[in-house]
């Protein structure tokens, strides 16, 4: 029963994906700009709703430390494969397109404490990369203090390309302070960014992203190559 749920589950949140998509691609066609980004803003909060709803009841499916490894983020997360990637662990997706660091701040009582996965891959920042670090060292005070018996995993952003290019800087910068908050905290630090970058571009390889912030199977196929052998070294 509780296999019939989880998949049940699965293809709701398959078909909400698909129906926020059609949404905002129908809001930016049809509505001005002060009306198309009010009813996006309402498509993303419903979608937000939603999504910690199929979390609460998940939840609910698992026992203590039964789920190997819970992976927190944004679209990246949202859009990751994890059966796929990792078959050989009970995985958990905690992502939502669109969210913030503050946006995972203010979930992590549904998305982490509750669920109590062995292991917990923090992806976020990349929607807010001039304010991340507001609350980012904030939150990962929280989860030392709630979660202790969670390995933790920390990753860099990511490189990208085309209209968010420019980004790759700042995306850089950012990733060295993560990079000492692991150190700070004794968390995990998986660097993501230099696998996707080419250099010789400045911009992350074509055939890693869709659009320049998304990833295509191959990219994905990059954060799995260097985020596995943390979480193998985490879970013996």
């Amino acid at each position: 029963m509780k296999k019939y749920k989880l998949v049940l589950i699965s293809s709701i949140i398959v078909i909400l994906i698909a129906c926020s998509a059609i949404a905002v691609y129908f809001f930016g066609f049809y509505f001005p700009e002060k009306q198309k980004n009010k009813e996006i803003e309402q498509i993303f909060n419903q979608y937000y709703q939603t999504k910690l709803s199929i979390y609460q009841t998940e939840n609910e499916n698992y026992d203590d430390y039964q789920v190997d490894v819970a992976f927190l983020g944004d679209s990246l997360t949202d859009g990751y494969d994890l059966s796929k990637y990792y078959p050989q662990y009970t995985t958990a997706n905690r992502g939502i397109g669109g969210d913030t660091s503050f946006g995972l701040e203010n979930r992590l009582q549904i998305s982490l404490y509750d669920l109590k996965p062995k292991v917990a891959v923090i992806l976020i920042g990349g929607n807010n990369l001039n304010t991340m670090f507001e609350n980012y060292e904030r939150m990962l005070q929280d989860i030392k203090n709630k979660s202790q018996n969670t390995k933790i995993i920390l990753c860099s952003l990511t490189a990208m390309g085309k209209d968010w290019a420019n980004k790759n800087q700042l995306a850089a910068y950012n990733n060295v302070i993560i990079k000492k908050l692991a150190i700070k905290y004794d968390y995990a630090f998986v660097d993501l960014f230099t696998p996707l970058f080419d250099e010789v571009a400045g911009q992350i390889y074509s055939v890693y992203t869709t659009d320049g912030a998304h990833l295509t199977s191959d990219g994905y196929q990059v954060l799995t190559n260097s985020i596995l052998p943390q979480i193998s070294e985490l879970i013996k």
